[in-house]
């Protein structure tokens, strides 16, 4: 199972009342946009988010793969071209929209670095199909569940008998509970398995500061589960085994290290620090071959040298 975020604007209506989703092979150029060719990868069971205007109004489950196909004659809002991708879909409209403005807050550090759907400043990016991984799955599905299912009057503490009647009727409740534990349990599964390859790679201990009690030790990753692909959030080799602190600060980019294993260290800490957390400048840690690549990204895209928080601009508006 994977889950999509599809931008549909003028589209949604004509689209939804089709129970398609549909974009052409290739614009004017000749060119086939990656966000149009992504539809070849959406397969039966897979889930969609739709956002239209700022706002997430339906999700959807696919009945069939991807096929090619000529444009519904009923889509009259699309592209001019005929020749395309056609999905076909089962939509749950949503009582209440999400806003993702109003919650970009939580889920900005869900975004991958590439191929994102949303801007830095809460906006759609342009283009029509975008990966939606797990962690930004399961947080928009906490957040449909926040506003369609369990709001409260705030002068009624207790749900009418009708109004239980109607969420318990409601079709959309039982199927938004089904993605979210899909999602949880390939993540669940996956962190599992990533551990358990990875610990013997490190000898069962930090490789920093060698504790080896395993309920200090994480399995540290070097690229993010956001950002990698399926094979690289199972990859032991994306990552390295850490005690909690060592991998609080790898995780927050403070600490980093290079193709040849010598550690980095932020200058957000001060050097009067470095005992604290026990850090040595310039040490340097075995690594394998294959951890190389994934060193290099995480030095390239997480570590910083000073502090940098992308959303301050997108607070102060």
């Amino acid at each position: 199972m994977n889950c999509f975020i599809v931008m549909q604007g003028d589209t949604y209506q004509e689209e939804k009342d089709a129970c398609v989703i549909w974009s052409p092979k290739e614009d004017k150029s000749g060119n086939e946009p990656h966000s149009w060719k992504r539809l070849k990868e959406v397969h039966a069971g897979d889930q969609l988010f739709h956002y239209v205007r700022g706002n997430i109004v339906a999700v959807s489950i696919v009945k069939k793969d991807c096929k090619e196909a000529h444009k519904p004659s009923t889509l009259l809002n699309h592209h001019k071209t005929t020749n395309g991708y056609l999905v076909q879909l089962e939509y749950y409209e949503l009582d209440i929209p999400v806003n993702v403005k109003e919650h970009f807050q939580e889920i900005y550090p869900l975004l991958p670095l590439k191929y994102a759907p949303f801007q830095n400043d809460a906006n759609g990016n342009p283009g029509y199909l975008y990966p939606c991984n797990e962690e930004l799955a399961i947080k928009l599905l906490e957040l449909i569940s926040e506003s369609n299912f369990y709001r409260v009057d705030e002068e009624q503490l207790e749900l009418t008998i009708d109004e239980v009647r109607k969420i318990e009727r409601n079709t959309l409740v039982p199927f938004i509970t089904e993605i979210e534990s899909e999602a949880k349990t390939k993540i669940r599964w996956g962190e599992q398995k990533f551990r358990k390859d990875l610990m013997p790679l490190w000898e069962d201990k930090c490789a920093i500061c060698a504790i080896n009690l395993p309920v200090l030790l994480n399995a540290s990753r070097s690229k993010p589960w956001k950002d990698s692909t399926n094979q690289e959030r199972l990859d032991p080799y994306n990552g390295l085994l850490l005690c909690s602190n060592h991998d609080a600060l790898y995780h927050e980019g403070l600490i980093a290290f290079d193709g040849q294993g010598r550690l980095h260290i932020s200058s957000i800490i001060s050097e009067e620090d470095y005992e604290m957390y026990r850090l040595m400048p310039r040490a340097k840690i075995r690594i394998h071959p294959e951890n190389k690549v994934y060193f290099k990204w995480h030095k390239r895209n997480v570590f910083a040298s000073d502090v940098v928080n992308e959303l301050h601009s997108y607070d102060s508006e």
